[in-house]
């Protein structure tokens, strides 16, 4: 490694502890989809927190703030446009990312409700989602909440790392 890269890595390095992992709330009632998204989520330097059901992630909404949402539209005990409104009327102002496995014409429409609820729906991914993809979009929210370019190579993401210890 050159010393051009080395003081890059170190910059990254720097950066990374001073913003810390971000915080996501995953709302999913399969608990093999929140395994792959937080999975997904913590390579891309989340601390993520799980909610299995609408009331669930509702509560957890209006109890703390998130960096970031995950959301999945057709859950046990509710329909994810009840938790996008309490969303709204909690003043959750971050991104939100629908996984979905209804069609696209209703991601379609989950996106206009949220763009009606003043939200910003950064991403709407069908399932089985994409890993590489979910990777990519959150490292992107992470590097632009610290200023700092992210690096994408073959579905993984380089770049700050927050570093345990």
């Amino acid at each position: 490694m050159d010393t051009r890269d080395h003081d890059t890595a170190h910059a990254e390095i720097g950066a990374d502890r001073l913003i810390g992992l971000l915080n996501l709330l995953v709302i999913d009632d399969d608990a093999v989809q929140r395994m792959l998204i937080a999975g997904a989520a913590e390579k891309a330097g989340y601390a993520v927190t799980h909610a299995t059901s609408c009331a669930e992630g509702i509560a957890l909404i209006q109890q703390r703030p998130f960096d970031c949402v995950t959301l999945d539209l057709m859950l046990d005990d509710g329909d994810g446009s009840d938790v996008m409104r309490a969303m709204a009327g909690a003043h959750y102002a971050g991104p939100l990312i629908v996984i979905s496995g209804m069609n696209s014409e209703r991601r379609r429409a989950s996106r206009a409700l949220a763009r009606s609820l003043g939200m910003d729906l950064l991403q709407s991914f069908p399932k089985p989602i994409d890993l590489a993809a979910l990777r990519i979009s959150l490292a992107n929210i992470r590097s632009n909440v610290a200023g700092l370019p992210i690096v994408h190579s073959w579905g993984e993401v380089c770049g700050p790392r927050f570093e345990h210890g």
